[in-house]
């Protein structure tokens, strides 16, 4: 490991564009962030879904999990690719999409996706820590992986890296060790064959929980490509990550799918009294990847917060201490969400990531039609860091108009406790919102932002102008 990648380095950049000299790391790398950050008590949890709250059989939850990973860690894999080719934060590169001021609305609602997933983190962690028989209480235990994942977060891109790389080995050993103990020592339960109904409404939530999954990767996959190299390659980064996130997360949720057959919605208890002797250990194992992913959210969190801040004073360069700082606020914030939320956790989540997956697929299709298929990875990054947006202007409409009515559009086909839309109710209670979203606003914004193009100062000699420009 060279100096620049080693993992006790204080990186001292936020939001700005990496530059090639610091460059460092390849494709591998992020299939070592995404394997090894996935495998945790969350994930495990999720793939409980299936069986503890839609009540289907093992088989027809694996098959929802399969579905819903492979399908949208697709979108996330498309993300990672753009971040070695641009050299800055995912949400800074929305501003190329939005412009500088449209992409205000989608990075707010972010900094509070990143909230709500470090929240439910803690909580999971706390209870976690409990049962793996450590002698502190729930909230001490949330205290404790919260204080872990700000000092990561201080420290940066490559300790979360090295972190990750530790538990690819760590974790995924502890995963084989809670299926084989499962199987060959205590047994699948004994109602595992005859568990659940087979259902459409459920299976196609299990569908939904497992692509949002991924989907909810998308705001910051490529804040942790942005250092590689520029030639990593898109088709590299592309499977790396693909590869990384998908299998890193099916096989814990299959490990779910089993314990919520066994404990209902006890998932964390349910997982201790079925890895009997060795439970502690794979449960303290997990909680370190809980601590690695909350790391992981707290760093973008941070890094969205800053970009908000950003937007009104281009001139200001955020720093390490900066970074330090609003990585403190935004843990008491999620502190908070964590200590009044741990009760009910489990329809907490389910109503979180289901209604989250509006905010999410709209943004998605917009970023990735962009990126692919009118810009074809040509930007001006100069122009994102601009007062007035530089040739991606304050606000795009296209963009901005097109979000609102992927969010809108997609309300009638929710399905959660909380809001059930009319399509979604004559449906039976499935849940076929984000799919609606991605079918309606994809082709929608191509052709809109094509017409805007066409009517507009040819991109490329703008962009050409702009280039030695001074930041306003």
């Amino acid at each position: 490991m060279t100096p620049i990648e080693a993992p006790q380095r204080l990186e001292d950049k936020t939001i700005q564009p990496i530059p090639p000299s610091e460059r460092h790391g390849s494709a591998r790398d992020l299939f070592t962030i995404w394997f090894g950050s996935n495998i945790m008590v969350l994930t495990v949890v999720t793939g409980a879904l299936g069986t503890a709250v839609f009540n289907l059989p093992f088989w027809w939850t694996v098959a929802g999990i399969l579905v819903g990973n492979l399908l949208g860690a697709v979108l996330m894999a498309l993300h990672s690719a753009q971040g070695p080719r641009l050299g800055v934060p995912q949400m800074v590169q929305s501003r190329g999409q939005f412009g500088s001021y449209g992409a205000l609305l989608i990075t707010a609602l972010v900094v509070l996706m990143y909230i709500g997933f470090f929240a439910s983190n803690l909580v999971l962690a706390g209870q976690s820590l409990v049962a793996a028989g450590l002698p502190v209480g729930t909230s001490t235990g949330i205290v404790v992986v919260g204080v872990v994942a700000v000092i990561a977060t201080v420290f940066g891109y490559d300790l979360i890296h090295a972190y990750t790389r530790v538990l690819t080995y760590l974790s995924g050993a502890a995963l084989v060790l809670a299926f084989v103990w499962i199987v060959a020592v205590h047994g699948l339960p004994e109602n595992f064959a005859s568990h659940g109904s087979p259902s459409v409404t459920g299976f196609m939530g299990t569908v939904t929980a497992a692509a949002l999954w991924q989907v909810a990767y998308a705001p910051y996959v490529s804040d942790y490509s942005r250092y590689m190299p520029a030639d990593t390659g898109a088709r590299p980064a592309f499977w790396s990550s693909y590869a990384g996130s998908s299998l890193g997360s099916i096989l814990p949720m299959i490990l779910g799918a089993i314990v919520g057959v066994a404990a209902g919605e006890g998932v964390v208890a349910g997982l201790d009294q079925l890895t009997g002797a060795v439970g502690p250990v794979i449960i303290l194992i997990f909680s370190l990847g809980i601590a690695a992913t909350n790391s992981m959210n707290l760093y973008c969190g941070v890094l969205s917060t800053l970009t908000v801040g950003q937007t009104f004073a281009p001139a200001w360069s955020p720093g390490r201490i900066t970074r330090a700082v609003t990585a403190t606020v935004l843990f008491v914030l999620s502190l908070v969400a964590a200590l009044a939320g741990q009760d009910n956790f489990m329809e907490y989540w389910l109503n979180f990531i289901t209604l989250l997956m509006t905010v999410l697929v709209p943004w998605t299709a917009i970023n990735l039609v962009d990126y692919y298929l009118l810009r074809h990875g040509d930007y001006d990054v100069d122009s994102f860091f601009r007062a007035d947006g530089g040739v991606y202007g304050r606000v795009n409409v296209p963009a901005v108009a097109c979000y609102v009515i992927g969010a809108l559009v997609q309300l009638p086909f929710v399905a959660t406790t909380l809001y059930t839309g009319p399509a979604a109710t004559a449906m039976g209670g499935v849940d076929l919102s984000w799919i609606v979203g991605l079918v309606v606003i994809s082709p929608l914004y191509y052709f809109w932002a094509k017409a805007s193009m066409r009517r507009s100062v040819p991109m490329v000699a703008v962009a050409s102008a702009s280039t030695d420009a001074a930041l306003t």
